[in-house]
């Protein structure tokens, strides 16, 4: 693509795209297209003038030679489902077609047929209000029925008038910023899925999510999220709905049952025939699943909704109450327009949408202001080990083979095994033998998934089980081979350990290298400044190894050779002891304690129930998201005070300047709603700025 740069400056770069005029479709295209190339930090497209904006970090010639190659054609596929920018244009010409018809009629409609279409608008204000009152609330619909009523009766069609107009735009800009603030969101949010298990005629083969077609037939076990919509042909198995129906308990779905991209196998495996391909209804899911977690409101936002609707009949015997005294109804009319329900409720949500959509952009998803809220007053959070404060991605140090077994064979097995689990520990076995070019063609039969614990299933006939020391020899009751102690008890005490056992003799064990993430330390110490004032890490591997890591990363306790139960139980005694617990996890084994945690924060790149099971999920590359998550959720709670101070002082002031006689009714509204709208789009800029990037 053609193209001149009209501004550049260092980690900044605008130019102007040379084509005739820009479609919405064409700037929607091109904005993906740049924040897909790598080094671009942000970018603007601005579709009229056919210019954009780019932020990047590292070289400039990058940048260039990517702007160089885009082509329309070849970037289609990055088209998003639904276009905020279109939804914007859409709104703009709604707004601009009231106001326009608003101020042509009252120029050449005369007086008389103004106010007769000003009392056939006014009956659905009348209506809502009325309805209000049959069901026993007084709330804001009473309010603006009785403001309208008045008015009419009087004989003032004008104020009435304006008043409707009012409202009216005040309805557009609510539902245009709410429907903005939902999409911005939703544009952050995806199924984290890159393949999956396609059935074929040689058996099961590792394939990416988008080259799955309708037909297809795709295998999901223990822990997988189900990518696509589709039919279970096969097998059976417990799936997790919550993001769909909002239910946290597993349904069983067999033969005949039909199952929902984004939903997770709890337990046993099936086999799905896929009905749409990917994309197909996923942004209206994710849409859904934004509404539904709009209900998940902090308890600052709930007060500050009931104090809204628990203000009007106050506001009711206020206006009554001036009229009285006064006489004036134009001063008791002051009262009526203008409520505090219309601003607590609006800016609320978008205040919280926005910060979970700013956290997206962080690549931290929230499901809800509760988390959020529940985040920025936490006092404990609990460290899963593996995976978390150690590296997501462990490799395999050695494999020590016993008995006559070969070590290449046995790698080959445990990686034939491990392939089908998204463990960090499994992916190092699988990595390994791929790093050896080992071959390890599936010869067993189904696999079981034993929580917490590892892997069982037969291979020519014998059993073969791999994971961990208290499952393979307690569980499993497996034994070492004759001769052999000693060398068992001289493995490295360093490593961590899988133990795979055939016909319940070990036949080797696969020691991890589970090096600590190089930031851990330093987000540790991040956190305890941020307020936490108890930090605990806990695992399943040994005591002389969680000691050691402990002792590096700074944490105040921890806890080795722990089930999925003790993390859970240890949550529940924190908050009997009145303390504000966040759990980190990756892990099947992880998902109780982050149900049971006030927040419980999910690896991406772990197992697809975790992240199911937490109400945030942070992205794998580092841990520095935990405190940009802090940073965001005690930002968000201030922001959410200050809009409730803010609110209430201007409102109050609005109310005692027209009891006052100083602004007249229609000016008050007008200020309200222009207030409202304010305070509205100043809660959808960024809560932080880049001087609080904890990497910066």
């Amino acid at each position: 693509m053609k193209c001149t740069i009209l501004h550049d400056t260092a980690g900044r770069i605008r130019v102007h795209l040379e084509q005739p005029r820009m479609s919405l479709l064409q700037a929607d295209i091109l904005e993906a297209y740049l924040r897909n190339t790598p080094g671009v930090a942000d970018v603007t497209v601005h579709d009229r003038t056919g210019n954009a904006t780019i932020l990047y970090t590292g070289q400039r010639a990058p940048i260039v030679a990517a702007l160089a190659a885009f082509s329309y054609e070849k970037s289609a596929a990055l088209a998003p489902e639904h276009s905020v920018r279109v939804l914007n244009r859409e709104y703009e010409g709604k707004l601009i077609f009231r106001i326009v018809r608003r101020y042509t009629l009252k120029l050449i409609l005369p007086a008389s047929l103004r106010a007769i279409r000003t009392v056939i608008r006014s009956l659905r204000f009348l209506r809502d209000g009325i309805r209000c009152l049959l069901h026993g609330k007084i709330e804001v619909p009473v309010l603006d029925a009785t403001a309208i009523a008045v008015s009419i009766l009087r004989g003032d069609f004008e104020t009435a008038g304006s008043v409707i107009f009012l409202l009216g735009i005040g309805e557009l800009l609510d539902e245009w910023t709410h429907k903005k603030s939902v999409a911005d969101l939703a544009g952050t949010m995806a199924l984290q899925v890159d393949k999956v298990w396609l059935e074929t005629t040689d058996g099961s083969v590792a394939v990416p999510v988008g080259d799955v077609r309708p037909g297809d037939r795709i295998i999901v076990r223990t822990g997988g999220m189900i990518p696509l919509d589709g039919h279970v042909v096969a097998g059976e198995a417990m799936v997790n709905q919550a993001s769909i129906t909002g239910e946290g308990l597993a349904v069983r779905r067999t033969a005949g049952s039909y199952v929902y991209a984004g939903t997770v196998v709890e337990e046993g495996e099936c086999t799905i025939r896929v009905d749409k391909s990917m994309g197909s209804g996923r942004y209206d899911r994710i849409v859904h699943m934004i509404e539904e977690s709009e209900k998940l409101k902090s308890d600052t936002e709930a007060q500050a909704s009931h104090l809204a609707d628990r203000l009007v009949p106050y506001s009711l015997g206020a206006t009554g109450l001036i009229w009285l005294l006064t006489r004036n109804v134009n001063r008791a009319l002051a009262v009526l327009m203008v409520d505090f329900s219309c601003a607590l409720k609006l800016s609320m949500p978008i205040a919280v949408l926005s910060g979970m959509k700013e956290a997206g952009i962080h690549h931290i998803s929230v499901k809800g202001g509760r988390f959020m809220e529940a985040v920025a007053q936490a006092d404990t959070i609990v460290f899963d080990k593996t995976g978390t404060l150690t590296h997501a991605a462990p490799r395999v140090a050695a494999v020590v083979p016993f008995g006559d077994k070969e070590e290449n064979d046995m790698l080959a097995l445990a990686a034939c095994l491990e392939e089908h689990y998204p463990h960090s520990m499994a992916k190092a076995v699988v990595a390994e033998a791929e790093k050896r070019h080992i071959s390890h063609e599936e010869r067993h039969s189904s696999v079981s998934y034993i929580v917490a614990h590892g892997i069982a299933s037969s291979v020519d006939g014998e059993k073969v089980i791999i994971g961990s020391h208290h499952f393979v020899f307690e569980d499993e009751k497996c034994v070492i081979p004759t001769g052999e102690e000693e060398k068992f008890e001289s493995l490295p005490a360093e490593y961590s350990h899988l133990y795979l056992a055939a016909g319940g003799v070990l036949a080797a064990v696969i020691c991890i290298e589970d090096p600590l993430r190089a930031e851990a330390a330093d987000v540790v110490r991040g956190l305890r400044s941020l307020g936490f004032t108890k930090l605990v890490m806990m695992t399943g591997d040994s005591d002389r190894t969680a000691k050691s890591v402990a002792a590096a990363v700074g944490v105040d306790e921890y806890y080795s050779e722990v089930l999925p139960e003790d993390k859970a139980n240890f949550i529940r005694r924190e908050h009997e002891a009145g303390r504000r617990v966040i759990m980190l996890g990756d892990g099947v084994n992880d998902s109780p304690a982050l149900s049971e945690a006030d927040a419980g924060i999910a690896i991406r790149d772990g197992a697809a129930i975790a992240r199911e099971v937490a109400d945030i999920t942070i992205g794998a590359n580092d841990l520095y998201s935990l405190l940009t998550l802090r940073r965001l959720s005690c930002a968000l709670m201030d922001r959410i005070h200050t809009n409730y101070r803010n609110i209430i002082g201007f409102n109050f002031m609005l109310i005692c300047l027209g009891v006052a006689g100083i602004l007249p009714p229609t000016t008050s509204a007008l200020l309200h709603n222009g207030s409202t709208l304010g305070i509205s789009l100043r809660n959808m800029t960024d809560l932080l700025d880049d001087e609080e990037n904890p990497r910066k």
